[in-house]
């Protein structure tokens, strides 16, 4: 299909999925359920496209349903982390204003459509998120679209850390949870690039889950403790590595990222936006305030 108007036999699709909102405590009764509205109405409007082979249809119909729901929330939003540009897909843009411009000033992080591929095909796994914070608390990742990341529960706080080898963290964090390697499961993104990785985790024992797409869901699974999965792994898109950590630090979790640039092109960019890709960024350097609203829907 070349449009992206929702087919006409789509209506039993379009039933509202569950919505997972955290740090609701931080903001007003009205500008949450505006958020879970955005959510709610994005996963939708893409599941109109559930299993019908068109992934830019289903993110054009999420992006148009999240824009509409968020432009009259009582609250001066910034998009900080927009979603598109390293697919060219529809996207909320980085720099564009949502709201009323009444309530709190916040920078917003969203991914209307995370697991295009998946609503494409006709899988689980996608979601649409959204993550508020104060304004000038979230991590801009300018040019960059791809991150390493260590994920999990708060028991991985001081005992996992980027720089060691997944060998160490693995053992590390069999410790910190009391129980066996051979029990750590470890999401990792399918992809050629984490070959090496996945040899590596199999040969220790670990047990490895590989994920086709949906860094979001994966990673929030990591940091809820008693879960399936107990750490995520590897390199994943940059917008839904922040979107990640505010879903962690609400969580009370760990993560650390690296900028991880795929490419000759993206290292130069990256350079010249001026990161530093040594650098290890911890929850503070990618959320620094508390006061996180995160808000997921489940599609499909």
């Amino acid at each position: 299909m070349s449009s992206h108007t929702a087919p006409e036999d789509s209506t039993s699709l379009l039933t509202p999925a569950q919505t997972t909102v955290i740090g609701a405590e931080h903001y007003s009764a009205a500008l949450v359920e505006a958020v879970r509205a955005a959510t709610s109405a994005a996963a939708i409007a893409a599941g109109a496209w559930f299993g019908r082979g068109d992934k830019n249809a289903a993110d054009a119909a999420a992006v148009a349903a999240m824009r509409a729901e968020l432009l009259p929330a009582p609250f001066a939003g910034y998009v900080v982390i927009g979603e598109g540009e390293k697919d060219e897909a529809p996207m909320l843009a980085n720099g564009e204003e949502l709201g009323s411009g009444t309530g709190p000033a916040c920078d917003i992080a969203v991914d209307p459509l995370d697991g295009t591929r998946l609503v494409q095909e006709g899988l689980p796994g996608s979601v649409s998120v959204i993550a508020l914070a104060p304004r000038g608390s979230l991590f801009d990742p300018t040019d960059v679209f791809y991150m390493d990341k260590l994920i999990s529960s708060a028991p991985a706080r001081g005992a996992l850390d980027l720089r060691a080898t997944p060998t160490e963290n693995v053992r590390r964090l069999a410790v910190a949870l009391d129980k066996p390697v051979q029990e750590i499961t470890v999401a990792v993104l399918d992809k050629p690039r984490h070959h090496g990785l996945v040899a590596e985790l199999r040969a220790i024992g670990a047990r490895v889950a590989l994920a086709g797409e949906g860094d979001v869901s994966t990673a929030v699974a990591a940091a809820t403790p008693g879960g399936d999965i107990d750490v995520v792994m590897g390199i994943g898109g940059t917008p839904e590595g922040v979107l990640t950590a505010c879903a962690v630090r609400a969580l009370g979790g760990f993560m650390e990222g690296r900028l991880a640039p795929q490419g000759d092109a993206q290292m130069r960019a990256a350079v010249a936006a001026g990161h530093d890709l040594d650098r290890v960024l911890t929850l503070d350097d990618l959320v620094s305030s508390d006061r996180v609203l995160f808000a997921c829907t489940a599609i499909g």
